[in-house]
Parts: structure tokens; C-alpha cells; sequence
């Protein structure tokens, strides 16, 4: 029993193709890794930036409050996880399936099977490359120079792709085709 209409479930053991073949498709990945670079130090500014300002404010007000404000300062860091999942989830989920640096250079997060992203993926998105990096260092990011669709590790344990939106003919109805 199945549906096969629109984007609704199945249930017929099928499975599905790859929607981006670097074969058949090799502009989707092209300059993919350097992108991707720019997009996360972009990405770490902005994510940067309210951490900057909370630390700034807590200091301030430890000293108007003769240092009892400083005691909130613990609230670093377990915030600044909360802001970064958010931050991922809702805009790796949101309807451009980008962070604002992915947009900026030109980067999608797409499924193997082609779909956009949803907040849980694109929390799960950050957590797995946080740890991946945290617990391989950089190595984890040798993975991309070798995969076919310059995938790097979280990617692949996700099934998710990053893809050079500017190489989509029908993706920014701005530029001519």
C-alpha cells in the first residue's frame, strides 16, 4: 500500500534515489568545500555577537551590583548551546534550508532524496558536526575532499548534502537562467 502523489508518505519498501548526482550534476558541488568554509565563519559571527553582548552585559551589571552579577556568568555557556541550536535548527529548517551564511554564499542543505530541512535536522546538523570536529579535529573535514558530492562526515551519518543553490536554474528567479 502506498501514496504516490505529491509529498506525502510511502510504504512500499522502495527506495529512494539520490536527487543530486555528482556524475550527471557536477555544478551542484562545485566550490561546495570553500563556500561552506566562508558560510560557518560568517555563521560563527553571528552566533558570536549576542554571546559578545550577554557577556558584556552580565560584567556590566556584576559591577553595578558590586559583583552579585557575575554569579550569572554560569549562563554563558549553557545559553550559548540553546542559541546555537536554535539558530541551526530554525534556519537549516526554515524555508531556505540555509544559516544566514549558507545564503550569503549561495548553499543549501538538501536530504540524499532531495527535500529541504526541518529544525530537528538542522539541530542535529550542528550537534554531530560540533562532536565530529570536537572528537576527530580537523580530520573529519578530509572526508569532503574525497567524497563525490563533498560531503564531510555529518553529512554522510545525516544523509544530507549541501548544494550550490546559484548552479539551480530555477532557484533565484533574480538571475537570468
Amino acid at each position: 500500500m502506498s501514496q504516490t502523489s505529491g509529498n506525502t508518505w510511502r510504504n512500499d519498501g522502495g527506495i529512494r534515489p539520490h536527487a543530486f548526482d555528482p556524475a550527471t550534476q557536477p555544478e551542484l558541488f562545485r566550490g561546495v568545500l570553500t563556500r561552506r568554509f566562508f558560510a560557518f565563519l560568517i555563521d560563527l559571527v553571528i552566533l558570536s555577537i549576542p554571546i559578545i553582548l550577554g557577556v558584556i552585559f552580565i560584567a556590566l551589571f556584576g559591577i553595578v551590583t558590586l559583583g552579585l552579577g557575575w554569579m550569572l556568568f554560569w549562563l554563558v555557556s549553557p545559553l550559548s548551546v540553546v542559541w546555537a541550536l536554535l539558530y541551526y535548527g530554525f534556519s537549516l529548517g526554515g524555508p531556505h534550508s540555509a544559516t544566514v551564511g549558507m545564503r550569503i554564499m549561495d548553499l543549501q542543505l538538501r536530504t540524499w532524496y532531495g527535500e529541504p530541512g526541518y529544525f530537528v535536522l538542522g539541530a542535529a546538523h550542528a550537534v554531530l558536526y560540533w562532536i565530529s570536529v570536537s572528537i576527530l579535529t580537523p580530520f573529519v573535514l578530509l572526508v569532503g575532499l574525497i567524497s563525490s558530492r563533498k560531503q564531510l562526515l555529518h553529512d554522510m551519518v545525516l544523509g544530507t548534502v549541501i548544494i550550490n543553490v546559484s548552479a539551480l536554474p530555477y532557484s533565484r528567479p533574480d538571475r537570468p537562467t
